[in-house]
């Protein structure tokens, strides 16, 4: 995912995508889409009959946010944006359904790539972790993901502005765990480091992205000043992996 997508992930920006008169809003709507169509695709594909049916309703779910202003509906002190955002799509597919799949293909306005959704596809079929879950289960793991390579892609985007790409790139497989002995040895030789000063980096490596993680959650929830209310969401999120 773009490192550059990450720092539009705040209600602001809901809030601006709701008024869909002005420039700023035309902007905001677009980037919230580019940020969270992925989870909403999988949903979808999950309940589609086809990868095709499940390309035009992720396209005319959009189309119809647009179309509505529903988005304007969106107010943080309801609740998760998460959860704002699945409960539209499962109102839209119903009422999809309702009336016998009568879409235009494609939905007459493209908010998604056909590259984009061709790479949405193949990351469907190569998740086997995700196969025998439950629609709204998938959308929650896939959220989870999202998140955690947005922080992932602004620690990154962190390091590179300070000259430390290489460093980042050195380091960033003990983010998901412990590798051992071998593996720090190896990265303190790429760095020119000692495997002590390198277990550091990592340590403060990962420091860094569980508050990048943290941030990225507040950006979401009705409570971002609250700690608990954060703390809550992360766990929540963590068990749905």
């Amino acid at each position: 995912m773009p490192g550059a997508e990450f720092a539009s992930t705040q209600w602001s920006l809901v809030l601006a995508a709701g008024n869909r008169s002005s420039a700023q809003g035309a902007v905001a709507f677009e980037s919230l889409c580019r940020l969270y169509w992925r989870p909403l695709y999988a949903y979808a594909r999950r309940r589609a009959s086809s990868v095709e049916d499940a390309q035009d309703l992720t396209q005319s779910f959009f189309a119809r946010l647009m179309e509505k202003n529903s988005i304007d509906q969106a107010q943080r002190e309801r609740g998760r944006f998460r959860t704002f955002l699945l409960t539209a799509l499962q109102n839209f597919l119903a009422n999809e359904w309702d009336r016998g799949h009568a879409l235009k293909r494609g939905g007459g306005v493209k908010f998604l790539s056909l590259e984009d959704l061709r790479a949405a596809e193949d990351e469907y079929l190569l998740d086997r972790s995700g196969r025998g879950l439950p629609p709204d289960k998938l959308y929650e793991r896939n959220w989870t993901l999202a998140l955690l390579d947005r922080a992932t892609a602004r620690l990154a985007a962190e390091f590179a502005e300070a000259g430390k790409a290489r460093t980042f790139e050195a380091l960033r497989g003990f983010l998901a765990g412990d590798s051992g002995g071998p593996a720090y040895a190896e990265a303190a030789g790429a760095l020119g480091i000692g495997e002590a000063a390198a277990r550091v980096a990592v340590h403060r490596l990962r420091g860094r992205l569980r508050d990048l993680i943290r941030v990225e959650i507040a950006n979401t929830v009705a409570e971002p000043g609250n700690p608990d209310a954060i703390q809550a969401e992360l766990r929540s999120m963590l068990a749905a992996l």
